[in-house]
């Protein structure tokens, strides 16, 4: 399953690589920037249209698989909180069309495309939700299958688009392909959805509040991220210019694309390893193993990125001038955040949902406040400057917790021994 996977994520890359350099040398800097305000806008629909449910639904289908009734209660409910999310989602994009597109693009020339976003919630919120059940169901060589064929259909009309409708095109593209996967979704898992999806429809409120702490980091994890991610790229234009937005939004695709591997490789071995670790002795063991073992490894990497920066921008983004010099505070800054992301796994490992809020708030607002200071005073540098310090306040914020976390756990069991 790992190689499988590893094979689809390489596979990607490539992909991505090609794909990118064709926007780049097409649209430009300002292309790139408003598909970056695009795709943002787009994980939140994603993310709201489920009502931040999909982890929730990962993690009770898993549970009920074998629970026939227990099984139909999460499936209905998950539907129907769905079906309101999206409906929402719709009425908000639909008629407040020219306000979204005003903000994403500073225009209101877009806002017949946020119109057929919000026509296509619905499909996007089913196709999150069908997602989060072929998860739960651990159906693994098919969910790499399609995560394979969602990508390559979606790159395919989005190259369509591009050569025939130039930027308008591509953003259109964008909106259209969750469609397109959740076609490849039901192929793919037909039988086993026919099968599984024949449910009275009714809500749990005990699954409703089960859910509620998943949508509240979903909140947190998905919808600031991105929206703080618009908010910059709107700084950036209004105080530098829209080009520079454009540099800095493929700086934070080349960040994505060697980051995937990272997140990959964390969610499928440091998760579940301190899921089961109870003792902060065996805790601070298994950290400083990671991060002896794995973190030089992608030290590494990142320093033959910086040493090979010119050569890589030639290859993707050719002719964006000034991205080379963001480069070496991006690469400090993921390092940093690779570092601190193992931490902050303990608060998903043992479900510490306050942790993990505070921590994320935390580091979104430093950010925010960070780089609207150091762009006024630096220009575009500032922004990843202003990432790599958040990351390093990051790192100390989630250590405090987590060290506060296991002198709690050691005072509750001295409690409960008196």
């Amino acid at each position: 399953m790992t190689s499988l996977n590893g094979g689809v994520m390489a596979t990607k890359l490539v992909i991505s690589v090609f794909v990118q350099r064709l926007i780049a040398v097409h649209l430009g800097e300002v292309g790139v920037s408003r598909m970056g305000q695009l795709r943002d806008m787009l994980n939140m629909v994603t993310t709201f249209s489920s009502l931040g449910t999909f982890n929730g639904v990962v993690r009770h289908i898993a549970e009920t698989k074998y629970k026939h009734k227990a099984f139909e209660r999460v499936l209905s409910t998950s539907f129907l909180l769905t079906l309101a999310g999206s409906f929402i989602i719709f009425l908000g994009l639909f008629f407040g069309a020219d306000y979204f597109s005003e903000v994403l693009f500073n225009t209101t020339e877009y806002a017949w495309i946020i119109k057929v976003l919000g026509v296509l919630s619905p499909a996007i919120g089913v196709q999150r939700l069908f997602y989060g059940i072929a998860n739960g169901l651990s159906v693994y060589k098919k969910i790499a299958i399609f995560d394979f064929l969602g990508y390559l259909s979606a790159t395919v009309l989005t190259l369509v688009m591009l050569f025939t409708r130039d930027l308008e095109g591509v953003l259109l593209a964008i909106v259209i392909s969750p469609v397109l996967q959740l076609l490849i979704l039901i192929g793919l898992f037909f039988k086993l959805l026919h099968k599984r999806l024949k449910v009275k429809l009714r809500v749990d409120k005990e699954i409703v509040k089960s859910f509620m702490g998943y949508a509240l980091m979903a909140f947190v994890s998905s919808i600031l991220i991105n929206y703080v991610s618009i908010d910059i790229r709107n700084m950036l234009v209004n105080k530098l210019s829209e080009t520079d937005a454009g540099i800095w939004t493929a700086m934070t695709n080349i960040s994505k694309n060697y980051m995937l591997f990272s997140s990959a490789l964390f969610s499928m071995y440091v998760l579940p390893k301190f899921s089961q670790i109870q003792a902060a002795k065996d805790f601070k063991k298994e950290v400083w193993y990671i991060y002896k073992t794995l973190l030089p490894i992608f030290g590494l990497g990142m320093l033959l990125i910086y040493l090979l920066r010119d050569w890589v921008v030639a290859i993707i983004y050719p002719g964006f001038e000034g991205l080379t010099t963001l480069f070496k505070w991006q690469l400090i800054g993921d390092f940093i955040k690779l570092a601190s992301i193992i931490l902050s796994y303990q608060f998903l490992a043992k479900r510490l949902l306050k942790y993990f809020i505070f921590t994320e708030i935390f580091s979104l607002a430093s950010f925010y406040v960070l780089a609207n200071y150091l762009v006024s005073k630096i220009g575009i540098e500032g922004v990843v400057l202003a990432d790599a310090l958040r990351y390093l306040l990051y790192f100390v914020v989630v250590g405090l917790c987590v060290i506060n976390y296991f002198k709690q756990q050691k005072k509750n069991r001295n409690e409960a021994e008196n």
